[in-house]
């Protein structure tokens, strides 16, 4: 992606905390496999599959989800997109953000591996607010 930029890897955040569990004599596996359910649902049909391993439970694949956030993206912000969508959304928007997010679905291990920003650094107003099935139902 041409515009990615202000990229923070958390690496070494991550391996903190592993080793932080592992310390412990891997007592409390929940403390660290905390994922909610529909993070779960949401990287089984919305995650990219990788072929990093589980570092808790050895699963073969683990799924990266990437959530976008930024006020230009207006009711869309906090959503998750696939990676052929950002590289379309760099050149529509002028910045918003990427948090990238591993998660395995057998354990529940999930953590925030990246974030960085995209777009081409023009000011927009965001879109208008369309219409939802929340607002039609809700």
């Amino acid at each position: 992606m041409w515009s990615r930029r202000e990229v923070v890897d958390y690496s070494l955040q991550r391996r903190a905390t592993l080793e932080s569990w592992r310390r412990t004599s891997r007592a409390v596996r929940a403390d660290v496999c905390d994922a909610e359910p529909i993070l779960i649902r949401s990287a089984l049909h919305h995650g990219t599959e990788v072929d990093t391993p589980c570092p808790i439970c050895d699963h073969e694949r683990m799924s990266h989800l990437n959530y976008v956030f930024g006020d230009q993206l207006g009711q869309y912000s906090g959503r998750i997109r696939s990676t052929v969508e950002l590289e379309d959304m760099q050149d529509e928007f002028g910045e918003f953000k990427v948090c990238v997010v591993e998660v395995c679905t057998e354990c529940g291990w999930n953590h925030m591996i990246m974030a960085y920003l995209l777009g081409d650094g023009h000011k927009r107003k965001p879109p208008r607010r369309r219409k939802t099935v929340e607002d039609i139902y809700g």
